[in-house]
């Protein structure tokens, strides 16, 4: 932790912090910070002396934002995985004997009015701490009149910070100190203590649209959400269908047999049963497996790089100038092969120049990095949306989020324990998003298992390609309120899969409304009177999101405190409220809705299957110890899974119209039906080929599906 700051306090030491830079284009200034961090010295010198010099000051200001992010996330660590966690299992004794060492060159912070206190306490604490102690303060203590004893909360806190035994005057050392960092911490997560020079850790609040730039971008914004300025007659509306449903479902209940109502009015449905395979699904689904060409990970790739062009030229080079290396498709479809099978070098180098150790570690540094995968990801989504196959799974607008989770077994602050993923050790997620069409969109890795709910909107709004989608499924995990009201706000139709469905509160706007043997299920309250006195604050977080100033992560952050909404956070709950409830409705009496939502979530665990399948080298763990290797690692596993997506559907498609034209009855029903994650025809262990065969048709000749299977 001390190194940590140190490095902060020395990126900071050259006095580029403050430097007001918004007049300069986010992306300019990462662009520039990116080749400051990967250009060679000698291609910087060759630039005329502004560019250095506007090179060098992106540069810092990224490395202080990085040191300043890393330093932050670290402190989060040691609270919640070290010393909060420890102090559940210790004794009060032991609980107050630990806390991290303070310093003086710690990260420049800024708060909230309300919590100003406690950061000014944090910055007197290293004086505190360094008083010697006297006949009136003993060791152990520290004196009550140096102390912001109004910071020490009601309950367990004060007879630890306030011993009976204590000396008259003072208060017990450990307790205090550990009393104000857990405030501290607090206050941090949600915002009200931030860093400006931070990327994770900063204000949002300062980046929400304001003044001008507010006012040009609330015309254009609210049109585009079809949003009004004026919610009455959008508030009307929505409680109007609300009050359908709810007489809907209710008039529907005698009929519907798959809902029941228990002793105390909560809902209950059926689950869902499974649909039997017919015998057409089952000999379709064997016969294209069996037709499906043998293929190694290598020559995948490679020929999908021949498929579509942009995906080879989206492989920039950092320095940004021209790339002379020959064969650099080789190369790349090796290194995205090593970093996907999480092997190593090893298996893909050979005696190729293109397929030394030397050369595939220069394009692993110079040319895969974050930005080249989207860009690369961008035509094979649209290339998926053009195959015949792929349109009849779906239209692409409904897409389903979820994460994998892998176990880090380096030390790594991004990694976080979760036993019941983790066992004993530590691990990092991939949080993802595929859409109907069997593609992914995006993908972004998080620290440990945080709930969806935090990072779901960002990964909404950052697609690598393709339209953004317009109704999102996920898990039971990621659902809330608030969650709901925000999506809805942004144009989104929100679908979780309810695990918990009886324990679900559900909600009515008219109080005197009678729903007959709904009316106990239906409790809660929806007040718009709240909804309406924050509307004018709702539109300009909405926009803010919507135009890509703040992040949503930390607008979620700054709307709850302490697992409670704010005034702000309890209006989007309320609005949030309306369309839950509409969709707890919808479960209950739409058995096809359900079964959408249920197949959106198959299809998402069978791309996580066929990823851990692909990611098997070095037991499936990640072994990168910072976010950037972390992220450039998964980057490539989901564009392989694309590259592999792709490949099978292209071939699905051949096989189909193949078997169509030798008159084999093909099913629309059963088409819907087919997975393009199959992989008994991929080769993922071994040494890995890549030379591309001979091609003269296009495509690989299909096998015969009635020929014994060879095993080769």
């Amino acid at each position: 932790m001390i190194k940590a700051l140190d490095r902060v306090a020395e990126v900071a030491g050259f006095g580029l912090g403050p430097l007001d830079l918004h007049a300069v284009p986010q992306r300019r200034v990462v662009e520039l910070a990116r080749w400051g961090m990967a250009g060679k010295a000698t291609a910087l010198r060759r630039h005329p002396y502004s560019r250095k010099l506007a090179t060098m000051l992106a540069t810092v200001v990224y490395l202080e934002a990085k040191a300043t992010d890393d330093t932050l996330e670290l402190f989060d660590v040691l609270m919640t995985t070290e010393l909060l966690a420890r102090a559940e299992r210790d004794s009060k004794t032991e609980k107050l004997r630990r806390y991290p060492r303070l310093s003086k060159d710690a990260a420049k912070c800024a708060a909230t009015a309300e919590a100003t206190p406690v950061l000014n306490a944090m910055r007197a604490m290293p004086d505190l701490l360094a008083a010697k102690p006297t006949k009136r303060v003993k060791a152990g203590f520290l004196d009550a009149r140096q102390v912001e004893v109004d910071l020490v909360p009601a309950g367990w806190w004060r007879p630890l910070v306030f011993p009976p035994d204590r000396p008259e005057g003072t208060v017990d050392r450990a307790g205090y100190v550990f009393c104000l960092l857990e405030q501290f911490h607090r206050n941090l997560k949600r915002r009200d203590i931030y860093a400006a020079a931070s990327t994770r850790w900063a204000d949002p609040r300062a980046q929400l649209l304001t003044g001008p730039a507010w006012d040009a971008a609330r015309g254009p914004v609210l049109n585009d959400l079809q949003l009004p300025e004026e919610p009455a007659q959008l508030l009307a509306g929505r409680a109007a269908d609300l009050d359908a449903a709810w007489r809907h479902v209710a008039g529907r209940l005698a009929d519907n047999t798959e809902v029941r109502i228990d002793d105390e009015g909560r809902l209950h449905a059926e689950k869902i049963s499974a649909i039997e395979d017919p015998p057409s699904l089952t000999d379709l689904r064997r016969r294209c497996e069996a037709m499906m060409p043998q293929v190694d990970m290598g020559e995948l790739i490679l020929e999908v790089m021949t498929w579509e062009p942009d995906f080879l030229t989206a492989f920039t080079a950092a320095s940004g100038g021209q790339t002379r290396l020959d064969d650099l498709h080789v190369t790349i479809a090796a290194a995205l092969t090593a970093y996907a099978l999480n092997a190593g070098y090893t298996p893909v180098i050979s005696g190729a120049p293109a397929l030394t150790r030397a050369r595939i570690s220069h394009v692993d540094q110079n040319y895969l990095r974050a930005e080249n995968y989207a860009a690369a990801n961008a035509p094979l989504i649209l290339g998926q949306a053009g195959v015949g196959l792929a349109q009849a799974w779906g239209g692409g607008l409904v897409a389903a989020v979820d994460g994998i989770r892998f176990v880090v077994p380096v030390r790594s602050v991004d990694a976080r324990p979760n036993p019941k993923y983790f066992g004993r050790g530590r691990g990092a997620t991939w949080l993802n998003m595929v859409n109907d069409q069997a593609v992914g969109l995006a993908g972004r890795v998080v620290s440990g298992t945080p709930k969806d709910t935090l990072h779901l909107v960002d990964l909404i709004y950052s697609p690598d390609g393709g339209r953004r989608p317009d109704v999102i499924i996920t898990d039971t995990g990621s659902y809330s309120d608030i969650i709901f009201g925000l999506l809805q706000l942004l144009g989104l139709d929100y679908r979780p899969q309810l695990a918990d469905l009886p324990d679900a509160k559900l909600w009515r706007v008219d109080p005197n409304a009678d729903y007959g043997p709904l009316n106990t299920a239906a409790r809660g309250r929806i007040d718009l009177d709240r909804v309406r006195r924050h509307w004018p604050d709702i539109l300009r977080v909405v926009a803010s999101i919507h135009t890509g100033e703040v992040s949503a992560y930390d607008v979620i952050r700054m709307l709850q405190r302490d697992g409670h909404p704010t005034p702000l956070g309890d209006a989007f709950a309320h609005y949030g409220r309306i369309f839950k409830t509409l969709h707890v409705l919808r479960v209950v009496d739409d058995e096809p809705y359900r079964r959408e939502i249920k197949g959106m979530r198959n299809l998402q665990e069978g791309r996580h299957d066929l990823g851990r399948h692909i990611f098997h080298g070095r037991k499936g763990e990640l072994r990168h110890g910072y976010r950037e290797g972390m992220e450039d690692q998964l980057g490539a596993l989901g564009l392989v899974l694309n590259c592999v997506t792709l490949w099978n559907t292209v071939y699905l498609d051949h096989a189909l119209d193949q078997l169509r034209g030798q008159g084999y009855p093909v099913l629309d029903a059963d088409v819907a039906r087919l997975s393009p994650y199959m992989r008994k025809h991929l080769s993922v262990h071994g040494h890995y080929s890549f030379q591309l065969p001979d091609l003269a048709a296009g495509r690989r000749p299909l096998r015969d599906p009635d020929a014994e299977d060879d095993g080769g």
